[in-house]
């Protein structure tokens, strides 16, 4: 048997990893001195009520390494091949933690960077989950899974630029500056990393460019997952970007799969953004 888990920074909720027989580990979000587990003491919901009302900034952490063990533990001495999809090790230990615990067990521990984070690992995982359901084994999995991991990729596009201030990502003249010109960033990850790919003036022209990246890196490989995703408690945005884009769409609506994006990224986010993640297609 296979075994597959991830961290809650895939924005995989507990109920959707029931349906798919796998484990989500959860972040610790800390809110000042109150500490939840990321979609299981703290719903997505709950997590942006909190970040509007109050206005402590919220902090994620790393999974403690005793749940990499128990878990790398469970399926060793069930006989069980384990593949565990992490974060981006660009912008998070857990990768590093995950590979030190699993040194320690045998070969059957498979630790894997998955370069993304939010629904691009959302689709990096449901997509192993796939082969697995065909009955691959674990080598064959990590097999595809290495080049379908280099074809991923995630467009997102802020509509405010006060989170990235209040975490000190930008300054506070540079947020002023760019919320008083209606100027929302355009986002993608690229080697692990985020990367600001563009400034879009209006969610129109922010459609816009999230369309022109999409064709620019080839166009959607519509045989693998597809995720939109939207932050915060209303999915309005989210609902007009699909229309005011369908033409990407065509021929299999009924596929797209909507998800809300979570702390590990909700808390530089804020409300608001949006976010398409898809695998380009095959040359």
């Amino acid at each position: 048997m296979v075994r597959i888990i991830t961290d809650s920074a895939s924005d995989i909720s507990q109920e959707k990893a029931k349906e798919w027989n796998i484990k989500v580990l959860p972040l610790i979000v800390r809110f000042g001195d109150e500490e939840y587990l990321d979609g299981v003491t703290l719903s997505s919901e709950d997590f942006y009520r909190k970040l509007i009302e109050t206005d402590q900034i919220p902090k994620t952490s790393q999974i403690p390494p005793y749940k990499y063990e128990e878990e790398f533990k469970a399926a060793e001495e069930n006989g069980d091949e384990l593949i565990y999809f992490t974060i981006s090790s660009g912008v998070s230990g857990c990768y590093q933690s995950a590979c030190m615990i699993a040194s320690e067990f045998s070969d059957s521990i498979h630790v894997v960077d998955s370069k993304q984070f939010c629904i691009s690992e959302y689709i990096i995982v449901q997509r192993a989950v796939q082969l697995r359901d065909q009955g691959l084994n674990a080598k064959e999995i990590l097999e595809i899974m290495e080049e379908d991991i280099k074809k991923a990729h995630v467009i997102a596009v802020f509509d405010t630029l006060e989170y990235l201030k209040l975490g000190g990502r930008i300054s506070s003249v540079a947020a002023f500056a760019g919320n008083l010109l209606m100027i929302k960033p355009v986002i993608t990850i690229d080697n692990g990393v985020v990367k600001v790919i563009g400034k879009a003036r209006g969610s129109k022209n922010g459609h816009n460019m999230l369309m022109e990246f999409v064709k620019k890196t080839g166009g959607i490989d519509v045989t693998k997952p597809t995720c939109l995703a939207y932050s915060g408690l209303s999915n309005e945005g989210l609902m007009k970007y699909v229309e005011d884009s369908k033409v990407l769409y065509e021929g299999y609506e009924d596929k797209l799969q909507f998800a809300i994006a979570g702390a590990a990224i909700g808390t530089y986010t804020g409300p608001g953004a949006i976010a398409f993640a898809y695998f380009e297609k095959s040359e």
